[in-house]
């Protein structure tokens, strides 16, 4: 098994499918951070590019079963509906991994953590900050540049999201879907770019496609929870595992 998994040790093997469960169960419920979840638990003991590469196949086909949850036409409904957002976030995911090498990881987890704990927290002690009708075209390009760019260059752009479809107050049916349609987009560019760059390989390949059934194990869990979650309660569990999203991202950040 230490040979087919690039080496990593059967135990941590074991402790990485438990995570992807758990991971895959938050993602489930709130439609976000099985990433999250997977990169701070396999980052602490496999290195980093290969913890980058496992979460990739689960990542992608967990987005496109989330997003196609609702059937076919309603995931080309909210294509159709958030069309501006999506290729915003896809066109600056594109141009802003060329600047990995030139800005630091850490000032953009830093950039984007901050800001994403702040919306979450004062939303979760009652301050509800909207986006009127007439301004959500010019949210959809501000919010899906930053989302993009800070995306290219640390692969994170799902607390930007959530945090817009918060603002403006989605049902959480359409959240989760949306969700999964702008995450499944990006995740598919993310793909496509590590097998080029080589971080997904023969060697890392096996151990990413292994972590597709416990992640869809953890989803099926969570999408349980998911159906049985009022408007409310969907919206401050998703403004909680929101802060978390951000803490991790001040912590990345502080200690990159």
């Amino acid at each position: 098994m230490e040979q087919v998994f690039g080496g990593i040790d059967p135990f941590f093997i074991g402790i990485a499918l438990m995570a992807t469960v758990v991971g895959g169960f938050v993602k489930g419920a709130v439609g976000f951070a099985m990433p999250m979840v997977m990169i701070s638990v396999m980052g602490s003991f496999m290195p980093p590019e290969i913890a980058l590469a496992a979460l990739i196949v689960p990542t992608v086909v967990s987005n496109v079963w989330q997003a196609l949850r609702g059937g076919l036409g309603a995931a080309l409904g909210s294509v159709k509906k958030f069309r501006l957002y999506i290729v915003v976030v896809l066109i600056c995911i594109a141009l802003s991994a060329q600047l990995v090498r030139v800005l630091p990881a850490s000032v953009m987890f830093l950039i984007l953590g901050v800001p994403i704990t702040l919306f979450a927290v004062v939303q979760l002690v009652g301050w509800r900050p909207t986006i009127p009708p007439e301004h959500r075209r010019r949210a959809e390009v501000v919010i899906g540049s930053i989302a993009g760019l800070i995306g290219g260059i640390s692969g994170v752009w799902g607390p930007p999201t959530v945090a817009y479809l918060t603002a403006i107050d989605t049902p959480k049916r359409d959240h989760m879907r949306v969700q999964g349609v702008v995450y499944a987009s990006g995740a598919v560019v993310l793909m496509l770019a590590h097998l080029r760059s080589g971080v997904l390989n023969a060697q890392t390949m096996p151990l990413s496609v292994a972590l597709v059934v416990p992640a869809l194990i953890g989803m099926v869990v969570g999408y349980w929870a998911h159906d049985r979650l009022d408007q409310e309660k969907f919206r401050k569990a998703t403004l909680a595992v929101l802060v978390i999203a951000g803490l991790n991202l001040v912590r990345r950040g502080l200690m990159a």
